[in-house]
């Protein structure tokens, strides 16, 4: 008789006794709690799991998941994955999922929670009061009944602080360049530029995750456009807001209170913001609560039995669902999908309405459907970050208002299979094509009406300018001067002294001020930074 297979599942972190349970309820699998380790020692034992559940304490390295023959599975009971290397997991064809959904509530809950303390000064007082002072005329409240609050980023947690604020009598208002104004609308929310949010608000709350381009966003800039008197809630992610910043706002009065459960450096230990009376800390609590933390180890549970015993991904960060005998060939057109997707949305200043995607070729003769989920995650993660993935990523691209169309033709011009994607919004579109050559590289090889040959990875500058001469020289000695290296260079022009595009492959990260001054270049139209 044949030996039961038996699964090893490693829980790493704390998790709520229900997600054991249900761990410990299947006979396939084993499970064991082990919480106490370090980073050597779990590098030396993770070979002897199938699976292993983290939550934020445990950063699964590239050198750990390495270490691990055996590995299937990791299970991120919560949102962020930052501390696991996707890369890494994914080159040793390892399945990482998340629980995008589950803390959202807690989170949103939280976000109000903060805003109350500072509105009313609730810790200050309560510290008064516990040391034998009885000051009521030192905690003069501000009533939230009327007051504009304005949330940069609508999305899953956005949407929810929204709901509360409208119950509270709250004039609330958004920012969210990547949501079309109809879908902001069914969910009686108006759109606003950025600039016009932080000069109408008296409450700021944001809801963004951390990238390149959403790091602080919030900086000296920023607050020089707020009224005077302004409060700032953050409980996403430390970093958007700049803390330096911060400090001279609320110092200067013109930021007259801040409520921070994120922190730029954590653990937050010591913090110059700590000093102030006008600040509310928390220590990364908003996915805090027990009803939070027993849903997300109640899914992450779920969702590793669920792989494991019936072969079913769900929640899945890095892996698209295609069946095993397909993906060899479908992987390339998985990849250049997301690329395409990725680069059509930072190059595009307006929210995506709708997305037509055309298969032409050898593609066109499979399943399309988990390329098209490939073209959305690309499209989606640059401005929503981890919370989308390949089982979300249509229902997000749809609560947003975003129509996609699928074409197919059997003939692709000068390719074998071509994959095309134009995006529309605003009364704008751009267009991307790209083409695999041979079985695994791709390339783009159009832009809009210009045709290119690129590889679509690592740091790019996408520049729009007049076909002058100089042109390239100008571009090459402002890099130049910064000590930023060209990597490789590709051009295009429509016709002769019209308008060109130059694609500019770097070899280092290019800063804003870099990023204005080329835009300042004698011809240059525009200037697009691009992270794949």
């Amino acid at each position: 008789m044949e030996e039961e297979a038996v699964y090893r599942i490693l829980v790493a972190d704390s998790l709520s006794p229900k997600g054991i349970e249900i761990l410990k309820g299947e006979k396939e699998i084993k499970c064991y709690v082990w919480t106490n380790f370090s980073p050597g020692e779990l590098r030396a034992t993770i070979g002897e799991y199938d699976g292993i559940i983290i939550r934020s304490k445990t950063t699964l390295t590239a050198d750990i998941i390495n270490a691990s023959e055996r590995l299937k599975v990791i299970g991120r009971a919560g949102i962020g994955v930052d501390n696991v290397d996707i890369q890494a997991a994914t080159r040793r064809g390892i399945v990482v999922m998340n629980t995008p959904r589950e803390n959202a509530v807690a989170a949103a809950e939280h976000t109000i929670a903060m805003m109350l303390a500072i509105s009313r000064n609730i810790p200050q007082a309560d510290a008064s009061t516990k040391s034998g002072q009885w000051e009521r005329g030192k905690f003069m409240g501000v009533e939230l009944y009327g007051k504009t609050f304005g949330i940069i980023g609508i999305g899953n947690i956005g949407s929810l602080v929204a709901e509360r604020a409208q119950g509270l009598k709250m004039n609330v208002i958004a920012y969210d360049p990547y949501i079309p104004a109809d879908a902001a609308a069914q969910k009686g929310i108006p759109l606003v530029t950025l600039d016009d949010l932080l000069s109408q608000c008296d409450f700021i709350s944001i809801h963004t995750p951390l990238m390149e381009e959403t790091r602080n966003l919030i900086d000296v800039e920023a607050f020089e456009k707020m009224k005077k008197g302004v409060m700032i809630i953050n409980c996403a992610r430390g970093g958007i807001v700049n803390e330096k910043a911060l400090f001279q706002g609320l110092k200067s009065g013109k930021v007259s209170g801040a409520a921070l459960d994120v922190f730029a450096r954590e653990p937050a230990r010591e913090n110059p913001l700590f000093e102030l009376d006008n600040v509310v800390c928390t220590p990364h609590i908003g996915a805090s609560t027990g009803e939070a933390q027993e849903n997300v180890a109640v899914a992450i549970a779920d969702q590793i039995v669920d792989f494991l015993i019936n072969k079913r991904i769900r929640n899945a960060v890095n892996i698209p669902i295609v069946s095993p005998d397909v993906f060899p060939v479908v992987k390339p057109y998985l990849d250049l999908g997301e690329k395409l997707g990725s680069f059509l949305t930072q190059i595009s200043d307006f929210a995506v309405e709708e997305l037509s995607i055309e298969y032409m070729g050898t593609v066109a003769e499979y399943n399309v459907s988990p390329i098209t989920v490939s073209i959305l995650r690309g499209l989606l993660i640059p401005y929503m970050g981890e919370v989308v993935n390949f089982v979300n990523a249509s229902i997000i691209a749809k609560d947003r208002g975003i129509r996609v169309n699928e074409f197919k033709s059997t003939t692709a011009e000068d390719f074998a299979s071509m994959v095309t994607i134009t995006a529309k919004g605003g009364g704008e579109k751009n267009y991307i094509a790209g083409a695999l050559f041979g079985t695994r590289d791709f390339r783009i090889v159009q832009i809009n009406d210009f045709f290119i040959e690129a590889v679509p990875e690592g740091n790019m500058l996408l520049i729009q300018n007049y076909d002058r001469s100089g042109v390239i020289g100008d571009i090459g000695t402002a890099l130049g001067n910064r000590n930023i290296n060209i990597a490789a260079m590709q051009f295009s022009r429509g016709r002769l002294g019209g308008v060109a595009i130059s694609l500019l492959h770097l070899d280092s990260f290019i800063s804003k001020e870099v990023m204005e001054e080329l835009s300042q270049l004698p011809n240059v139209i525009s200037v697009k930074h691009i992270e794949l």
